[in-house]
């Protein structure tokens, strides 16, 4: 897991890495189904559209060089500025919107304080997902939308988009929006003012992902 973070202020924090692994729990596996959104379900939700989305997904990809499999979050602020960045890669087959959430919600609170003291909030979270497959929607995309979504209210921050990157191009679903390029694979395009930050590599925050998996 990589995290990156725009040249602002408000994301001061040094950069942290690791991997994430995903463990399956029977306990709650059989649940699983209800945790995760339809897309009528979240075209119902009212997310807010992007202003650039093809900005957005070059910029995360040019950090984060993701592959399959990876997920990047990140915030925006109210200008659709860049404040923050973490990716990490699931390893298992499991599909539960409930350890997406863990994991989405762990990563945040690394990267980024909360916003839950604001009566309404100023940032907005987008989750960009490497996956295998067409641009179509699948349960795994619904339960990464159900993740993204609580994560964001247990954060106190706006639900944005979500993003599928696959050999194809990417795709913002719900919208119908997407290109060609970046692709998973393809070569990252920096836009103006775009800094990549220097990835490093550990495995302190694997543990952590293990246990909130686990809960």
């Amino acid at each position: 897991m990589t995290f990156g973070f725009a040249s602002s202020g408000a994301a001061s924090m040094p950069e942290h890495s690791a991997s994430a692994e995903f463990a399956p729990d029977s306990a709650y596996s059989a649940h699983r189904l209800a945790r995760v959104l339809e897309p009528a379900e979240w075209s119902a939700a009212g997310i807010p559209l992007l202003r650039n989305p093809r900005e957005v997904v070059s910029g995360l990809h040019a950090r984060h060089l993701p592959t399959t499999a990876t997920a990047v979050v990140a915030v925006l602020d109210a200008d659709e500025r860049l404040r923050a960045s973490a990716s990490f890669s699931r390893r298992a087959t499991m599909t539960d919107g409930w350890v997406f959430r863990n994991a989405l919600l762990a990563q945040l609170r690394r990267v980024i304080p909360h916003d839950l003291r604001r009566r309404t909030p100023v940032r907005t979270a987008v989750l960009l997902y490497c996956r295998e497959g067409d641009a179509r929607w699948t349960q795994e995309d619904g339960a990464w939308m159900w993740g993204l979504r609580d994560a964001c209210t247990l954060h106190g921050l706006r639900c944005g988009a979500y993003i599928t990157l696959t050999s194809d191009g990417w795709q913002v679903l719900g919208e119908g929006r997407g290109g060609r390029r970046p692709s998973v694979g393809s070569r990252p395009e920096l836009f103006p003012g775009t800094d990549v930050p220097t990835m490093r590599t550990g495995g302190a925050a694997s543990d952590v992902l293990r246990r909130a998996a686990a809960r």
